[in-house]
């Protein structure tokens, strides 16, 4: 590249260095920096040169242009002459000192340079920068930056020139007035002293190892004098924060003498600064450096300033820290270093000031003082060795604190203590126990809200912040170990810890594990000299307890576990083997739930299971009685925890019954019944636990002590005291009353069997049957369960079979009762469930129930559960389903156990009459229960069906007559269960008739197969399921319930649920017809009925009940009827279309009616043409009435199954009437009075299928393909949304190709007919005909059913004879339909190939349209047919079509672009491997093109040019090149085009560096295209063209040319363009 070129490109993007977007000029940086990184002597010059000449340019875009120089002086500054550098450093000094006024981009870009330049030429830089320092004078401020800069840069350069800047800069000192100098030269100052301790720090690196600190503090002391006694007392906060910064460097320099005289009045001046500032971070940072300079040269006078000095740093440390503000937490550490200092220079002085403001109230002097002595503990541990007592002691009042962040800070003053042995000192016990009271803090909230303007995070929570102390104290701290150890254990029992047992146990796990490891002696405890210890037996019972509640806090229960595995040992001796083994089954059971999923029944279970276990392996009276007096000893604590009392309940019966001593037992036993608190609902059921678990054991002494308690004076003394306060006696008294009602049912059900009966009447009855007649609520709650309890035990009793219970009728009664005052709407307890559980257990005891109390139980317990509320959803409550569904399951127990007394057909009947109101009910809640029940019911009569002499079954008629509409309930759960009963009745009567119970039935076994279809909410899925549900009846009724069947069902019709009345319909026609044979003489009654339903209900669900008598009339004289039907006004009502489908009844009948319509269609005009009164409007095209009545009678007819057979013998006359029907309508309009109809709307009699001319065709076309049975092609156009295309005028051409798609695919054979009947429409006067006709002939050739039907040759004639249609459609098609060979037909493509080519050729000039649809579809098709022809028919006409498509590459139209395209690629395909020069060269023309289009906004063209391009790589003989394209470019990977572009232009360079010149000028083309993509990719490609040419490719390139159009790219209106501009500008100069 010549000087000029490289100056052109710079000029270029220099001006274009004032572009307004951010983003632009950012990347016009970036060229100019990669010229600098080529020719950085040329691009430093030309921008020095710009900025010269440019002298008016704004300063926000000369400091871009300083920022570029920047960049590149920073890597690239090393190869810079002398003379280059000396004019840069001249430009940035002028451009940094052009203007007085500080502009600070502008001038800290200019100082940018110079300090980038200073790191290679630091004595050019410094000679500038001194010679900017005028004696007298004070130089400019970024002067003084840009030497504080450089002291940081290159501190080794500057530091030796310090004497002579400082000797130029101190005499201005007391010139400087402006506040902004003075910060300048603060700033300076401060970096300089910096760059001096760093130079002094390091000599052994210096270039004069001889500087000494003396060198510099004669001028540091002289600059600090007018900085400390004039500057800081300046009003400007900026100037004072500035001068303060600086002093804490320059102090380290002072003199040793003067630093100690400026003390006393230094400290003062800073510390005063704290109340003017509010940011104080920089005052703390310079304090700090000037008290370490202080300590370092021995300051005495520092001892006289320790009282200020410590007053205001603490002031300071007690500023609460907001986490938001990076600078409050900095000053916090820089205030805590200086702490240290003083605390290793005067540790006496900073505790006596620190530790009495412990004493203080004040939460933040408090928080403060307890961070200070955390941090001095852990930074000063060797002079705070002989203090510890003391800091120990002063402690004392912080712990008493409610305050959480106090708390906070204590708990870490405690950690610290723990590392450095504080807490083996006397007061030591009082830290840990603070600790584990602050892990007993509830998780969820602090005692002390914090204050408004504060955040408590819960992570740093106080409780959070123990509970990890503690655990690392112990774990962590070794010599911790012999404290905690065994005294942390005291901690496990009192109520106030409960919160912190998880962290306790943890740790004291933790602690005994190392204790075991260091021995036996060392491990075991010696409780004699720990009085304080709680004992073996309050261990045991508290970890046991919490255990019941395992995920509470934090997984109490898996640690409390663990620790009583571990301390086995101090709990017996005789525990270890067993509890090693069963201890890790429990806790594998909680860690395969959790606290969702844990069944807390069965985790109780579990560990009273390991309780019973553990006191059978101990089996020592004396320590089980000390247990269970421990156990009782611990009931008060629970009291806030209901759950693990009932638990500690359950665990006393347990302790008690392992017990031999039975004065222990009765005792412990009256005790509980003394204590009890019989208000809490959880304790009452906890004590009758007790009781019962204990009475496996005791039970005459359970009894007893129960009788005896009712007898005591206790328990009357409580009555008669709570009889004083009247308005609260009666409840609690009844609380009481229930716990003793629990305690005899807990009894009755947990002792032996064979005790309890002897008992159940003489003892626990006679106390429980005196409160039946309360009316409290919780009391009959507890005597329904009570009862159910015992009745429960009674009937698992091996003797209850000889036991004649007498109060069982009494108990009955009274549980109806119960159950008859239960809300019949609504559920909210279990009193219903537990009644009617108790009465199922008593059913089966003797002596039996007589009828009508039978009928009384069914009847109250129906009304009480079938008219409540639907389920309730999951989210109204899990326990409100819970219970709903355990109360239906405690109905369905009941009546199953009622007829199990009954078993016979006359029991089974009564059960249904009970429950047939609810099968009948308006509501679906109702019926679906009752369905459900019904299912139930039959079920377990047929499952116990014992059938010992052959009877009828005389009710099976009746029965199915009930159950078989249901089947179409609107609830799927009643359908279901509707054909449950029904199946199971047809297997009763199998049972009756002498089959055997295993016996399957082929046709009753249809019915479970036909449970799906009643799923489905379609009503046609669902009736014709009810009408195989019907088929199936008809096959197994007996004959002589046939009518009673069918009267049953004729009730039904008037069913309010009118899909159970459609339903009944459905089952009597397919039973008339099934079975009409045996019913000859009921015939007249059925038709009579059928007529006047007919008359009475206009549903369409009774309508086909009239069908028979009109096809009586019709086969007598059909072609009257036919008429007479056709005269009917339009739209058909539903009398009118059921009369219709009455003629498709009998085939013969139907093919006549058929016929006749057909003629009526074809009689006349399908529309007429109206001529509009206003002139250039297009005439409206109206319907005639009698084809549109024709159409309507057909879709009638046909819609009937039964005219199948006659649609088959006329389907080509069919189907072609009705697709040219169908095409002839498309746009016809109804005439005026029926679209006047259609916008009043139908009245409720008339058929809803929708009457447009079109829609009926289409409909009817339909319908005709269903009855032919081409079901598939019906379901292959619904599927495809074919007909919806039929109807409009835009998509009726694809509806057409679709339907033949559908034909050709499953209706093959029968188009040879259709082809014969349709080859009259091809000369239609109707251009649509011609157009549907085509399209319909062409899709055919899509199929190979053309040539293997031998219909190829006649289609290809057709279509042939269309391609000089006047219709440009027509001709388009006929393209589509000659491609389509290529797919139906490929071994024939070659055969006809000159014919298939010169036709798609001569489409490709079609016209004179540009955008010729004729000439889209022929580049369509060419992509198909190219692969298939011969390729020496393909090769004459290939560069003419090569040559015709390249145009369209760049068309406006999408569809153009990618077709054209996609047909390159497919040319490039067919040409692989023998590839002519002519045709290459068009390859090669197209690279470019299709490698910009991939950036074409629309993604079919992108990912054409995909396609294209991996097709030409092969063409090219570069395997790098095609391999890239292959890797890069397949469907469906996301492409990075940049990196795409950068390796393709690469390989392209390398492998073909002749094609540069002519690449570039494409580029060049699409530079002005009209896409801002591909326009934004072109400069991109031009770049990396460049970037990967060669020197001696630079004679094609018009270098000139390119950098002008690049010029005129930088100012497109895209920012994106100009970016992609300004970054190939920079390339450019690779062609140097």
């Amino acid at each position: 590249m010549t000087e000029s070129s490289m100056k052109k490109l710079a000029s270029t993007l220099l001006d274009a260095i004032t572009d307004k977007d951010p983003l632009v000029q950012e990347q016009v940086c970036s060229a100019l920096c990669s010229l600098g990184e080529v020719r950085p002597v040329e691009t430093l010059r030309a921008c020095e040169e710009y900025l010269r000449q440019h002298d008016k340019l704004a300063h926000p875009y000369r400091a871009a242009v300083l920022r570029a120089m920047e960049r590149v002086l920073s890597s690239r500054a090393s190869e810079l002459d002398k003379d280059t550098a000396s004019t840069i450093i001249l430009l940035a000094s002028s451009e940094m000192t052009k203007t007085k006024d500080l502009v600070w981009d502008w001038q800290q870009a200019a100082s940018g340079v110079l300090v980038a330049v200073g790191r290679q030429f630091i004595s050019k830089v410094m000679e500038e920068l001194l010679r900017r320092l005028h004696p007298g004078t004070l130089p400019h401020c970024a002067v003084l930056h840009t030497l504080a800069s450089l002291s940081v840069a290159n501190a080794f350069g500057v530091v030796p020139f310090l004497p002579s800047v400082l000797s130029s800069l101190l005499p201005v000192l007391g010139v400087a007035k402006q506040d902004t100098v003075r910060v300048a030269f603060c700033s300076a100052l401060q970096r300089f002293s910096e760059g001096a301790l760093e130079y002094l720090a390091n000599l052994d690196r210096a270039p004069d190892p001889t500087v000494r600190k003396d060198a510099f503090a004669t001028d540091i002391f002289s600059a600090y004098d007018v900085l400390f006694h004039q500057w800081l007392q300046s009003r400007e906060a900026k100037l004072r924060l500035a001068v303060v910064e600086a002093l804490g460097p320059m102090s380290h320099l002072l003199p040793s003498e003067r630093l100690e005289e400026q003390l006393p009045k230094l400290l003062p001046g800073i510390l005063a600064l704290y109340k003017k500032h509010a940011e104080t971070f920089y005052l703390s940072k310079s304090l700090g450096q000037i008290l370490e300079a202080a300590v370092s040269v021995g300051s005495r006078t520092l001892e006289t300033q320790l009282d200020a000095l410590l007053a205001a740093l603490h002031s300071q440390i007690c500023v609460p820290v907001e986490s938001s503000s990076p600078l409050v937490m900095s000053n916090q550490k820089e205030v805590l270093r200086c702490f240290t200092v003083l605390a290793c220079s005067s540790p006496d002085r900073l505790l006596a000031f620190l530790l009495p403001r412990l004493d203080t109230s004040n939460e933040r002097t408090r928080v403060g003082t307890l961070q200070v002595v955390r941090h001095v503990i852990n930074s000063a541990a060797a002079q705070m060795e002989d203090k510890k007592p003391f800091i120990l002691s002063s402690m004392r009042l912080p712990l008493l604190d409610t305050n959480s962040k106090v708390k906070r800070a204590v708990v870490q003053v405690i950690s610290a203590m723990a590392h450095h042995g504080y807490l083996e000192q006397p007061g030591g016990e009082a830290m840990i126990e603070y600790i584990v009271q602050q892990c007993a803090l509830p998780p969820e909230q602090e005692p002390e809200k914090p204050g408004p303007g504060s955040k408590d995070p819960k992570a740093d929570s106080v409780r959070a912040i123990s509970v990890r102390t503690l655990y690392l104290v112990s774990t962590t701290v070794d010599r911790m170990s012999h404290v905690l150890w065994p005294y942390l254990l005291q901690f496990l029992t009192p109520v106030r810890f409960t919160g912190a047992l998880t962290p306790l146990c943890r740790s004291l796990v933790h602690l005994a594990q190392k204790r075991q490891e260091a021995g036996a002696d060392a491990f075991l405890i010696q409780y004699d000299a720990h009085a304080s210890l709680p004992s073996p037996y309050a261990v045991t019972g508290r970890l046991l307890v919490v255990s019941s509640s395992p995920y509470l806090g934090d997984g109490r229960g898996a640690a409390a576990l663990r620790l009583l595995s571990v301390l086995h040992p101090n709990i017996h001796p005789l525990l270890g083997q067993h509890w090693e083994t069963t201890v890790p089954l429990l806790l594998g059971y909680l860690d395969e739930h959790t606290e969702e999923t844990l069944p807390q029944e069965e985790w109780e279970e579990k560990l009273l299971m390991f309780l019973r276990d553990t006191l059978a392996i101990i089996s020592d009276n004396a320590w089980i009685c000390q247990l269970s007096l421990e156990l009782c000893r611990q009931l008060p604590c629970y009291d806030e925890a209901p759950q693990e009392k009932n638990f500690l309940y359950k665990c006393i019966g347990t302790t008690l019954g392992a017990a031999s001593s039975k004065e222990v037992v009765r005792k412990h036993l009256q005790e509980l019944l003394e204590t009890a608190r019989y208000q809490e609902e959880a304790e009452r059921e906890g004590l009758a636990c007790c009781f019962g678990i204990c009475a496996i054991s005791h039970l005459e002494d359970t009894l007893a002590q129960l009788e005896d308690f009712v007898r005591s004076e206790v328990f009357r003394k409580s009555i008669g005291i709570l009889n004083i306060f009247k308005d609260r006696s009666e409840n609690e008294v009844e609380k009481v009353k229930s716990a003793l009602i629990l305690c005899y049912g807990h009894v009755a059900a947990r002792a032996p069997r064979e005790l309890v009966l002897a008992k159940v009447e003489s003892d626990i009855l006679r106390n429980i049957g005196q409160h039946f007649s309360t009316k409290d609520p919780a009391l009959k709650l507890c005597l329904v369960q009570s009862v159910c309890m015992v009745s429960r035990a009674i009937c698992s009793s091996t003797q209850a079979g000889s036991f004649h219970f007498t109060r069982k009728a009494e108990l009955v009664a009274q549980m109806m009762e119960f159950i008859r005052a239960e809300p019949p709407d609504s559920l909210r307890t279990p009193i219903r469930k537990k009644a009617m559980l108790t009465c199922t257990y008593l059913v089966s005891v003797e002596p039996a129930l007589d009828e009508q109390a039978r009928a009384d139980v069914i009847h109250g317990c129906l009304h009480s559960i079938m008219a409540l509320l639907p389920e309730p959803k999951e989210e109204d409550g899990g326990c409100q389903k819970s219970l709903y569904l355990e109360t239906l399951h405690a109905l369905e127990d009941l009546l199953t156990s009622l007829l199990q007394r009954n078993m016979t057909p006359q029991g089974l009947q009564i059960m249904i009459e009970h429950l047939s109101p609810w099968i009948k009910s308006p509501r679906g809640h109702e019926r679906a229960r009752a369905l459900g029940l019904s299912a139930l019911l039959l079920r377990y009569f047929l499952e116990h069906l014992r059938v010992s002499a052959l009877v009828p079954f005389h009710n099976l008629g009746l029965l199915i007559g009930l159950f078989s509409p249901r089947c179409a309930d609107l609830w799927p759960a009643t359908r279901q269960e509707a054909v449950d009963c029904v199946y199971s009745l047809l297997y009763l009567q199998l049972g009756y008739e002498g089959f055997s119970r295993d016996y399957r039935d082929d046709v009753a076994e249809r019915l479970l197969s036909l449970k799906d279809g009643l799923v489905h909410p379609d009503p046609a899925i669902l009736f014709h399921t009810c009408h195989s549900v019907g088929q199936i009846i008809a096959k197994r009724l007996p004959p002589d319930q046939l009518i009673s069947l069918l009267l049953t069902m004729f009730e039904a019709l008037g069913d309010p649920e009118k899909n159970c009345s459609r339903a009944a319909t459905v089952m009597i026609n397919c039973l008339l017809q099934e079975r009409g044979g045996v019913l000859q003489e009921k015939v007249p009654e059925i038709v009579s009925v059928l007529r006047s339903k007919l008359q009475e209900a206009q549903g369409e669900h009774v309508l086909p009940a009239a069908q028979h008598s009109v096809y009586l009339l019709a086969t007598q004289h059909c072609a009257a009827v036919v008429s007479s039907l056709l005269g009917s006004p339009l739209p058909l009502d539903s009398h009118t279309c059921m009369l219709w489908r009455a003629l498709a009844v009998e085939p013969r009948l139907a093919a006549q009616v058929l016929g006749l319509l057909l003629e009526k269609m074809s009689r006349d005009v399908p529309f007429k043409e109206s001529r509009a009164f206003l002139l250039g409007r297009t005439p409206d095209r109206v319907a005639t009435l009698l084809p549109l009545s024709a159409t309507c009678a057909l879709f009638e007819v046909m819609s009937t199954p039964a005219v199948g057979p006659a649609v088959l013998e006329l389907y080509p006359q069919l189907f072609v009437v009705l697709l040219l029907r169908v095409s002839c309508t498309v746009g016809v309009q109804l005439p005026r009075n029926l679209q006047a109809q259609e916008r009043r709307g139908a009245s409720p009699a008339l058929a809803t299928r929708n009457l447009e001319p079109c829609s009926s065709a289409v409909d009817t076309l339909r319908s005709m393909l269903l009855r032919s049975g081409s079901e598939d092609v019906v379901q292959r156009m619904d599927l495809e949304g074919g007909w919806e295309l039929l109807r409009t005028s835009a998509g009726h051409e694809e509806g057409a190709t679709r339907l033949a798609r559908a034909m050709a695919e499953h209706a093959g054979p029968r188009l040879p007919l259709v082809l014969k009947t349709l080859a009259c429409a091809h000369s239609s006067a109707y251009e649509n005909q011609r157009v549907t006709t085509t399209a319909f002939l062409a899709e055919l050739l899509n199929s190979n059913v053309a040539n293997d039907l031998m219909l190829l040759d006649s289609l290809l004639e057709s279509l042939a004879a269309r391609q000089k249609d006047t219709c440009a459609s027509v001709r388009r098609l006929v393209l589509r339909g000659l491609a389509n060979l290529a797919s139906g037909c490929p071994d024939k493509v070659r055969t006809h190939g000159p014919q298939l080519l010169t036709a798609m050729i001569g489409g490709l000039d079609d016209g004179d349209n540009p955008h010729s649809p004729v000439a889209l579809e022929a580049m369509l098709g060419l992509a198909r047919l190219v692969h298939l022809v011969e390729s020496w028919d393909l090769r004459s006409g290939l560069l003419h079509v090569a040559i015709r498509i390249r145009p369209f590459f760049d068309s406006e139209k999408m569809e153009f672009r990618t077709a054209s395209i996609r047909l390159f690629g497919h040319l490039n395909k067919v040409c692989h491997g023998d590839c002519e020069d002519v045709f290459l060269d068009q390859v090669v023309g197209g690279l470019a093109p299709l490698l910009l289009h991939l950036q074409d906004p629309q993604a079919t063209v992108a990912s054409a040019c995909r396609f294209a391009l991996r097709m030409c790589g092969p063409n090219l003989a570069c395997e790098e090149l095609s391999a890239a394209f292959q890797k890069h470019l397949q469907e469906g990977r996301a492409l990075h085009f940049g990196e795409f572009l950068n390796t393709t232009c690469k390989h392209l360079m390398h492998h073909f560096p002749d094609l540069l010149g002519r690449l570039l000028t494409t580029c060049l083309f699409y530079f002005k295209s009209s896409w801002e993509n591909v326009r934004a990719a072109a400069p991109l490609f031009t770049g990396f063209l460049v970037l990967h040419s060669e020197p001696r490719q630079q004679p094609q390139v018009d270098l000139d040319q390119l950098i002008a159009a690049l010029q005129i790219l930088l100012k497109d209106p895209a920012p994106e363009v100009r970016t992609r501009a300004a970054e190939a500008l920079g390339r450019l100069v690779k062609l140097a």
